[in-house]
């Protein structure tokens, strides 16, 4: 089923439009274009600025949403790719050309919080996700050691690609799952009883039951892109009624039901990378694709990035 409405949105369940994922924005708005390859946008509430990355061009840069002008946040930044913000509104980066996780604090200092498991140099992490108590986890795919166009070739000291832990009291990092082809975005559910991982070599969305401990179950498949050509999933964020919403490249932005079934996307003139929930309301969603940063205002509201959602969570069933 297709939409009715030419363009932007792309319906093919019902729920698309009774959810009111349809209503919004006509087309989106191109906020900046001139990046080489755009990533990891990240709206922080306290400066009303969004945060991204310019991986090829070791840059990250900066929107602001008061006056719409655009500068450098910080250049030679280890091409960094996935940015979150932790439960203080600390910035959290993925560094690929570092090789290493850190943190801004609030005085403009940089803290590592993560570059080895097991004495080993991290291959190139790529994207964060922060649990409420505090805990970093993040993925670590080999993307920026396989050349050095988004950051310095090398071999992996590790020999796999994982997504892992920082415990927020020890500093620890733990591997908590396995057996990925490349791991690239990671969320919470709103409970956060489940963590769901984006594989993009594989083609698959994982979810995970997040034990008491901070182990992970095996995972079962949330979603699989075989069906669409187009798609290759990198980043995924919730909106407040559950449904999951993914950079999925080619094929725009996909938009999932909690039951895992893929109702509607947004489409794009560029591949996307990734998309975050911003603005006042939390209702307009951010999107890096190639070379450009977009927003589109829509009548669906976003989790925030730093804890769980509002409403209680729907378990959602594998396919």
């Amino acid at each position: 089923m297709t939409s009715e409405r030419p363009g932007l949105y792309e319906m093919f369940d019902e729920r698309f439009r009774t959810g009111r994922c349809m209503n919004g924005d006509d087309a989106p708005e191109v906020l900046f274009t001139g990046c080489r390859w755009a990533e990891g946008p990240v709206y922080v509430p306290a400066w009303r600025q969004v945060v991204w990355s310019d991986i090829p061009n070791d840059r990250m840069l900066r929107w602001d949403e008061e006056t719409g002008a655009v500068s450098v946040f910080r250049r030679t930044a280890g091409h960094t790719n996935g940015n979150t913000l932790d439960r203080q509104g600390r910035l959290v980066t993925c560094e690929q050309g570092n090789r290493r996780v850190t943190r801004t604090e609030h005085d403009g200092t940089v803290t590592v919080l993560a570059d080895r498991w097991n004495g080993k140099r991290l291959n190139s992490p790529n994207d964060a996700t922060v649990k409420s108590d505090g805990s970093i986890w993040f993925s670590d795919p080999d993307f920026g050691i396989t050349s050095d166009y988004e950051g310095y070739r090398a071999q992996s000291e590790i020999g796999a690609n994982h997504v892992y832990r920082v415990d927020p009291a020890t500093g620890e990092v733990r591997m908590v799952s396995d057996g990925f082809g490349a791991p690239n975005g990671l969320v919470f559910s709103h409970d956060e009883r489940q963590l769901y991982v984006s594989d993009t070599r594989a083609g698959l969305i994982r979810v995970f039951d997040v034990r008491d401990d901070g182990t992970l179950s095996d995972g079962e498949v949330f979603a699989d892109a075989a069906h669409r050509e187009r798609a290759r999933f990198d980043n995924l964020r919730f909106d407040d009624e559950g449904r999951l919403w993914v950079a999925a490249m080619d094929d725009g932005v996909h938009c999932y039901d909690p039951d895992g079934t893929l109702i509607g996307r947004l489409n794009l003139p560029e591949a996307v990378a990734n998309v975050s929930w911003g603005g006042a309301k939390r209702n307009r969603l951010f999107i890096t694709a190639e070379t450009s940063l977009y927003s589109v205002v829509m009548a669906v509201t976003g989790t925030h990035p730093t804890g769980p959602g509002h409403r209680p969570w729907r378990t959602a069933a594998a396919v």
